[in-house]
């Protein structure tokens, strides 16, 4: 059930960036043009944005493959840390792209030069809604994924569309102001290299808290620990830690029975704790199963005294 979850998430994730890439070649390509020619380098700044995009997605979807390797020889725990890797040379791509974009932002406002033409508008505008509907699409299948790489990419197309409209009142104002607000654009653009340079710094935290092995949500430590407390012979957990590997999570758990069961029928419920949890979310890899006797102080005690 793993390897089904594990093939299924890495297809879901890959299926995803490609369509990113390609529509980020298509949309680099057009907002570079009309850039040039409609005189805006807030629109010449987002073509770099998306052009940076289509670089930062194949780097997630060389991630996601091999984070979708099985674990070998050499990687017993699998090649899950390659997907968390690609999201912070993603999150990476995206502040340098922010510092390049802010500097040349302050040189075009410095430098004088003439108002935006008015028909960038019509592009940015197309722009906007393209880049919102791939932002959901993207997201919406790394959520189901689990996916971070996946996630930190879908954040890219945000951060175009939130450029794309800061170009657009740039460029309004510059217009609609007259001589004098030419400069507009520029602040336009200044200004989405600040919120690109705040997503990229945010989504390179999560990604080097996943790579330190920080604990998941509590809702999802919490549903896996329902699920064992759900076996029979069950009494109650003592310890429950989970960390999460790529596209799959690892849990240890410290399971407390009755004193009285034997060392077989032990063994047994351990199986069925994994069984269990597994069953009940395919996206847990293994489960470490620690038995303990509920009277576990009475023994320590008894043996003190011996």
């Amino acid at each position: 059930m793993t390897r089904r979850h594990r093939t299924y998430a890495a297809s879901l994730g890959i299926r995803s960036t490609i369509v990113g890439i390609a529509a980020n070649i298509i949309l680099a390509a057009i907002k570079a043009i009309a850039g040039v020619l409609g005189n805006s380098y807030a629109l010449i700044a987002d073509a770099i944005e998306s052009a940076s995009d289509v670089a930062s997605s194949m780097v997630v979807l060389g991630g996601i493959k091999i984070a979708s390797l099985p674990a070998d020889e050499d990687h017993p725990y699998g090649h899950g840390k390659a997907e968390p890797l690609a999201a912070m040379l993603v999150a990476a791509v995206l502040c340098t792209a922010a510092v390049g974009i802010a500097i040349e932002s302050f040189r075009e406002i410095i430098l004088p030069h003439h108002a935006p033409a008015p028909f960038t508008l019509i592009v940015l505008v197309a722009v906007v809604l393209t880049k919102e509907t791939l932002f959901r699409f993207v997201f919406r299948q790394g959520t189901r994924a689990d996916s971070t790489a996946v996630k930190t990419d879908a954040w890219h197309h945000r951060s175009d569309a939130i450029t794309s409209a800061a170009a657009f009142v740039g460029i309004s104002v510059a217009l609609i102001g007259g001589p004098g607000y030419e400069s507009a654009d520029d602040y336009a653009a200044l200004f989405a290299s600040t919120l690109i340079g705040y997503n990229g710094f945010r989504l390179l935290r999560g990604a080097v808290k996943e790579i330190m092995d920080a604990a998941p949500p509590a809702s999802v430590v919490e549903s896996i620990r329902q699920s064992a407390l759900r076996v029979p012979g069950v009494i109650q957990l003592d310890k429950t830690t989970v960390r999460k590997m790529g596209l799959e999570y690892y849990v240890d758990l410290h399971v407390v029975i009755d004193g009285g069961t034997s060392v077989r029928d032990g063994h047994l419920i351990g199986h069925d704790v994994k069984d269990e949890i597994q069953h009940a979310h395919p996206n847990v890899a293994d489960v470490l199963v620690h038995i303990e006797p509920d009277d576990l102080n009475t023994l320590k005690v008894t043996r003190t005294h011996q």
